[in-house]
């Protein structure tokens, strides 16, 4: 089975992150990983960018950002055409989600770890 192209946004380097567990669980289950966050760092083998990466063939992005701060990505994510968003907790964003649907993106209110170690991811 192949793993799910998984874009992580609101990726950190800090162990006590939920996004840098998501970042480890990903990389064990094979699943391809690509991490943005607000600083540069490295987890595992993934580099952690801080620019919009230009990615074809995206399964999912998980989201590790309040809505706040998820506004300045909205046309980002969109371009990534995700089949899904998986809103983990915290992240909640009706408006991301409306917009999610609009344009064909199943939106999930879910936490990647659960998922992950459940086998629903």
């Amino acid at each position: 089975m192949q793993g799910k192209k998984t874009v992580v946004l609101g990726a950190s380097q800090n162990p006590s992150r939920y996004s840098y567990l998501a970042l480890q669980e990903l990389q064990e289950k094979d699943h391809p990983v690509f991490a943005i966050g607000k600083r540069t760092g490295k987890v595992g083998s993934v580099n952690i960018e801080t620019d919009h990466l230009p990615l074809e063939g995206v399964d999912t992005v998980t989201l590790y950002l309040n809505p706040m701060h998820q506004r300045e990505y909205y046309d980002y994510i969109l371009s990534l055409n995700p089949k899904r968003i998986i809103f983990n907790p915290g992240t909640v964003n009706e408006d991301l989600m409306k917009i999610a649907r609009e344009n064909h993106i199943e939106p999930v209110v879910g936490c990647t770890l659960v998922m992950l170690a459940t086998g629903l991811y």
